[in-house]
């Protein structure tokens, strides 16, 4: 398949770093970076580096990285707006041909950066980094993000790649085709896969994280799992709509029940199933009240047309020099 896409060669590089309270990595990062970059054969390389309102040193840290070395830009937030929104920034202020999203804790390893410019040069526009292994982690995390993929999978977009994180090498039509798209609730990954072009995996094994602490605990997971459903997809009103179904079919049973009974003078006076009938007529209501409302939320959050971000400053961005 890879010998019938266009080859290209790719001379302007940029690579997307969002930064949250990461004072511990950055140190690291900014070395592995250094002794990196020139490896690769790219004419022209950028990195920037997006601070999501850290509350640590790690805004210092990228200002003096950024002052020190010219490729490097930073957009610093006006708070703490969230990881996609921070890498929605970063495709925004990033100039390449082509962008590679990276976190900054290096659990994704950089050795894997040449394998999708490979993917890149041989025609494919998307070239995201899939997990097949991942190192230093409980059994829990390893089951939870499993089993978070594949509901993505079966409840957001049935294209969506599993194992796979915001990782990614895109080419410039990709970025430009997410950048297009306004919603403030964003879930970069199904929006990537949605785009389409030609997109293939690359595996490569996650490594242990060696700083700090992790953005994504079982918590937070489960709210993005439920803001991407909601926002990417009507699946749950559609499962809502088929529940109230089956209790309307089960309501019905009952009424007939309840007519054979008097009919044939089998009724027993008693409140028992009359109560699990309201009790469960009522939850299902209050069920599909509380679903129909998050959409509802959802809904006036985009029509306030508010900025997904607020950017309090940038260092280098007006610098037109951009190369490592």
């Amino acid at each position: 398949m890879q010998q019938n896409c266009l080859k290209r060669k790719l001379s302007f590089l940029s690579l997307v770093i969002p930064i949250y309270n990461e004072e511990a990595s950055i140190p690291y990062l900014r070395t592995q970076l250094e002794a990196f970059l020139p490896s690769l054969s790219c004419e022209r390389i950028e990195v920037v580096l997006v601070d999501d309102g850290s509350t640590d040193a790690s805004r210092e840290l990228c200002e003096k990285w950024a002052k020190d070395s010219h490729y490097v830009k930073l957009v610093i937030f006006s708070r703490n707006f969230g990881h996609q929104p921070a890498v929605s920034a970063g495709l925004q202020y990033a100039r390449g041909e082509a962008i590679v999203i990276l976190d900054a804790d290096l659990q994704d390893p950089l050795s894997v950066i040449p394998a999708m410019i490979e993917q890149y040069e041989a025609g494919y526009d998307v070239a995201y980094g899939q997990r097949i292994a991942r190192q230093g982690e409980t059994w829990f995390k390893k089951f939870t993000a499993w089993a978070f993929y594949r509901l993505m999978q079966k409840c957001v977009y049935k294209d969506l790649p599993k194992d796979t994180g915001d990782f990614r090498l895109v080419s410039r039509a990709v970025a430009d085709s997410v950048k297009s798209m306004p919603e403030s609730h964003r879930f970069l990954r199904g929006m990537f896969a949605w785009v389409g072009f030609k997109q293939i995996a690359v595996p490569y094994v996650r490594d242990e994280r060696r700083f700090g602490d992790t953005k994504y605990p079982f918590s937070k997971m489960l709210c993005f799992a439920w803001q991407a459903i909601t926002s990417f997809s009507a699946l749950p009103i559609r499962l809502v709509s088929l529940w109230g179904a089956l209790v309307a079919l089960i309501g019905f049973v009952i009424c007939l029940y309840a007519v054979y009974a008097w009919a044939f003078d089998e009724t027993v006076r008693g409140w028992t199933s009359l109560m699990g009938l309201i009790a469960l007529l009522g939850g299902s209501c209050i069920l599909a009240i509380g679903l129909v409302g998050e959409y509802i939320g959802n809904i006036f959050e985009e029509v306030k047309h508010r900025p997904v971000y607020i950017v309090a400053k940038t260092v280098n961005i007006d610098q037109e020099k951009s190369s490592v």
